[in-house]
């Protein structure tokens, strides 16, 4: 298969192929999705070669267990449930901490000011600051939506929580963060910065 082919099929049908033995086709959607996984997975272990490992056992699942995936969802979904559960699983053995990464919060902070006024009058670092404030779910959430795009429908499938709820974890969210970035900038006028 031409590699401009391949370039331009959708996730559905390199996977589609890739049941039909085009090993070729699988590679593509490693190439779409290895670092934006990766990437994922960071805002639950901050530790980018055990993010990697994540990723590639994510991958790896689905190489192995190719027919379970049911093409009523997209592939993306699908593969993001699979590095989540990984991660989640990872984090259970482990008992670590979890951070956020600082590295894809820029993407992340970008596009909140963008939509938000009021978090658009801060500077980048203080956003940040407001993110890792806020509790883990609310971090994930916060990046599967303004970072890598996903719908809330994909979100809630990913998060395993209802639409409602992940609605409503976007609203609370971007309150907490309102609320952050309010109270540093009276600390800064007051001068306790």
């Amino acid at each position: 298969m031409i590699k401009e082919t391949i370039d331009k099929q959708t996730d559905e049908a390199l996977y589609k192929d890739f049941l039909l033995g085009n090993k070729e086709a699988f590679n593509e959607l490693i190439i779409r999705y290895r670092k934006l996984l990766t990437d994922f997975i960071m805002y639950y272990i901050k530790n980018n070669d055990i993010a990697e490992d994540i990723a590639q056992d994510s991958f790896l699942y689905m190489i192995i267990n190719k027919k379970e995936y049911d093409f009523k969802y997209s592939f993306k979904t699908y593969l993001y449930t699979i590095a989540k559960s990984r991660t989640l699983n990872y984090l259970k053995k482990e008992r670590k901490k979890v951070y956020l990464n600082d590295i894809d919060l820029d993407n992340t902070v970008a596009d909140m000011a963008v939509e938000d006024e009021v978090i658009s009058n801060f500077d980048k670092e203080k956003i940040k600051y407001a993110i890792k404030q806020l509790k883990r779910e609310y971090q994930v959430i916060i990046s599967l939506y303004y970072f890598q795009n996903f719908k809330y429908k994909e979100i809630s499938e990913i998060m395993n929580i209802s639409m409602s709820k992940t609605k409503m974890c976007i609203n609370r969210a971007k309150k907490h963060i309102r609320k952050i970035l309010k109270e540093e900038h009276n600390n800064d006028k007051s001068g306790i910065y």
